[in-house]
């Protein structure tokens, strides 16, 4: 037994507790040992083993009475309450100090600031609301939809559709008078049957005591009263209730259809100032002075969100569906008045046309997010490109990165002088030769070091304003598109016969399908130059509807973005148009394609010196358009980072074995012959293991056959039509299929050359 808290019973002998004899008296056992006679006789082990006998332990302790015991009891419980008082003020502490407390407070105090001002909203919005609710019930007593129908089906001259709208609502008003004949006729039938039953109940009820009826009918009696209090209870708590629910039904009837109360909530985040909801929006939208969309709120119509406003990048997105006779390109032409209802400035304002005319896409920035720089380019220290993949361009007006392609692209840059353009395209060029297979030609139609820098890196380089630099740019493009021939014929030879060259492709030095990046600053000086500006303009719109997926990339960049300066086929087909600031829509449209200053993308918002190196690009992402701001890599008076990228560009190509192609040689590759080949590494064998011949042809010439798998070697021979015949259970070539083969290959063209003569001469 124990008292509580676990206190032991003084009278109480426990099951594990030995008593210990005290020491009386002792007797020497050995030299220097006692023991005490009592212990002699013990039955412990340590009996008739004196060197092995145990001091016994003495235990001090005190026995309390039970008003002790009960005194220890409450000081136990104190402490433990304490303890407990103080863990929870530390949980109290660490919540009131806790970040979402401090808001939690700020909103409270902030929202007992404006109660007056938000119970005068609430009771505008419930007075609204009832308004709304009266217009409604008007407009369905009245058929108001159907006969607007009418009307306009009159105004249109439209007769089949006014008579079906008429025909609409002659049907609806039948079945209306036939829904209220049949409610009335239940309502008749209910009364008949219930009425006489409810007569006689209140007779008796009122001619007898409930002590005077049968058992049973008491009982009745006493269930209808139960069901009476019930409802007399349930009325009590309706007619409470439902004053309440119709308030707040009217408030958000005559509310902003926008889903949260955001005037009772401040922003949940930092930058409360560039808070955007579809409350704002539509307000904005509404005073625009649009006549269409004005008479669309005056009547009480509410805006269709497709894709409510979101948090997107550095700033909010939403879709909206405009209403009839109200088209996105509208919205567009008043940008800088919806900008300035939104609280923004027009380059932190972007509608837009969606999938459809009457689609709204609208992007608002945050305050301020636009006015920094992209930072420092991610490729600045370290790192290599895959140009199939992308190159880090800058970042989109929604902050991420953008990395853009130049494989299967084109380019057209531009803008006012000294906005960026030459920097975006050195951008370009230094992501491009960061990959060791790519290969660059550069030429600038001006005295400009921009590229200067590169010229290690460069394949070709031209600078200057003279005649031989517009010379030796056009034979760049007669040279790139006579090697697009040529690409065009390898792409045919190989197993497969891809459409297009690939990253595969482009790592086999032997086939010559590397990346192919031509570009040229101040193209305009070239398009105009009275000699070689037509047919420079001509090649130029054949490489680029041709050359992209022979790896052949243009990049073009000019301050004269117009007709006359500027082809307009090659505006029309560039994959990439980029814009820095403009002067007027023709230049914008010169740069971006035609129609788009009209759709709200342009250029002309963008301000001198305030937004150097933003830009408005399109065909950089799947999106409609992008506002970029675009990293810059200095090359500068006292600052040269470019050199630096360019000598760790060229310890990448030594890495892998590969050198700058120069272009005072030949450097076109020789073609591979597969045949050839194959007849070689047979060599004396009649029939050879496709396995062996596959690991064959790798010893032979790595470079071309390193990648190759048995798909590969199977495409290549149905090309050449050598057949795979089976010898033992295994897939074998034979030497002389291969050799019929090369003869079969090669005898057109001898035939060819011998009966050419004989032809001309014939004619």
């Amino acid at each position: 037994m124990s008292t509580a808290l676990g206190t032991p019973d003084p009278h109480e002998q426990p099951d594990n507790v030995r008593h210990l004899r005290p020491v009386t008296d002792t007797v020497t056992d050995a030299p220097g040992r006692q023991s005490s006679p009592e212990a002699a006789g013990d039955a412990s082990p340590a009996a008739g083993h004196p060197s092995l006998a145990v001091e016994p332990k003495v235990f001090d302790g005190q026995v309390l009475t039970p008003e002790q015991s009960a005194e220890v009891d409450r000081r136990l419980a104190r402490q433990a309450l304490q303890r407990s008082a103080a863990a929870a003020g530390r949980v109290v502490r660490v919540i009131a100090e806790s970040d979402r407390t401090a808001r939690l407070k700020a909103v409270t105090s902030y929202r007992l600031r404006h109660a007056p001002r938000d119970v005068a909203t609430l009771l505008g919005y419930s007075v609204r609301g009832h308004w709304r609710w009266a217009v409604k019930g008007w407009n369905w007593l009245t058929y108001a939809d159907l006969r607007s129908d009418v009307r306009n089906a009159r105004l249109a001259g439209d007769a089949e559709a006014r008579r079906t709208a008429q025909q609409m609502i002659r049907d609806d008003a039948r079945a209306r008078w036939a829904r209220l004949a049949a409610v009335v006729r239940r309502a008749a039938v209910t009364g008949a049957a219930v009425g006489p039953v409810a007569a006689v109940l209140v007779t008796v009820n009122a001619l007898l005591e409930r002590h005077e009826m049968w058992t049973w009918l008491a009982e009745v009696y006493g269930v209808l009263d139960v069901i009476g209090n019930v409802l007399r209870w349930l009325l009590t708590v309706l007619l409470v209730a439902f004053p309440v629910g119709v308030l707040v039904a009217s408030v958000f009837e005559g509310r902003d259809k926008t889903p949260g109360a955001g005037f009772l909530v401040r922003p949940d985040r930092d930058d409360a100032d560039s808070w955007i909801d579809e409350r704002m929006i539509t307000a904005a939208l509404a005073h625009l002075g649009i006549g269409p969309l004005a008479k669309f709120f005056k009547d009480g119509g509410q805006l269709t969100y497709t894709v409510p406003a979101r948090v997107d990048g550095d700033g909010t997105y939403a879709q909206i569906k405009l209403p009839m006779g109200v088209t996105a390109d509208m919205v567009a032409a008043q940008r800088g008045k919806l900008a300035a209802n939104l609280g923004r400035s027009s380059l932190e304002t972007w509608p837009t046309k969606g999938d459809e005319d009457g689609v709204l896409d609208l992007w608002v920035a945050d305050k301020g997010k636009l006015a920094g720089g992209a930072g420092e380019w991610p490729l600045l220290a370290d790192g290599s490109v895959d140009v199939f993949e992308g190159v880090p361009f800058g970042l989109t007006q929604r902050g991420t990165v953008i990395n853009a392609m130049l494989f299967e692209s084109n380019w057209l840059i531009g803008g006012r002088p000294g906005q960026g353009k030459s920097a975006a395209m050195r951008t370009l060029l230094l992501g491009a030769s960061l990959d060791p297979t790519v290969e660059l030609w550069t030429f600038v139609m001006g005295e400009s070091p921009d590229f200067e820098p590169f010229r290690p890196r460069l394949s070709r380089y031209a600078m200057g304003m003279d005649d031989t630099v517009a010379e030796q740019a056009l034979q760049a493009l007669r040279d790139a598109l006579a090697e697009m021939e040529r690409r065009g014929k390898v792409l045919g030879e190989q197993p497969g016969k891809p459409p297009k060259t690939s990253r595969k492709l482009a790592d086999k030095p032997g086939l010559g399908l590397h990346l192919l990046v031509l570009a040229i600053d101040e193209v305009h000086e070239l398009f105009q130059h009275k000699t070689y500006g037509a047919e420079a303009a001509e090649l130029a719109v054949r490489l680029i509807k041709r050359g992209r997926k022979y790896g052949i990339v243009l990049v073009l960049a000019t301050q004269s973005p117009t007709k006359e300066s500027i082809p307009r086929e090659v505006t029309r087909n560039v994959s990439c148009g980029v814009a820095f600031a403009v002067a007027d829509h023709v230049a914008n449209d010169g740069l971006l394609g035609a129609g788009k200053y009209k759709a709200g993308i342009r250029a002309t918002d963008l301000r001198m010196k305030t937004d150097r190196g933003t830009c408005v690009a399109v065909g950089i992402t799947d999106n409609v358009f992008e506002l970029v701001r675009t990293f810059y890599v200095p090359f500068e008076d006292g600052r040269d980072e470019v050199t630096p990228v360019i000598a760790r560009a060229l310890r990448l190509i030594e890495e892998t074995g590969r050198t700058v192609a120069d272009h005072t040689t030949d450097t076109t590759p020789d073609e591979v012959d597969h045949l050839a080949d194959m007849a070689a590494v047979i060599g004396d064998d009649k029939r050879v293991r496709t396995a062996v011949l596959l690991r064959r042809l790798v010893e032979h010439n790595h470079g071309e056959y390193g990648d190759w798998t048995f798909q590969d070697l199977k495409a290549a021979l149905d090309t050449a039509r050598v057949p795979v015949r089976k010898s033992d259970g295994n897939s074998v070539v034979r030497a002389e299929d291969v050799a019929t083969a090369i003869t079969e290959r090669d005898e057109p063209a001898e035939s060819d050359d011998d009966t050419g003569p004989a032809v001309t001469a014939g004619i």
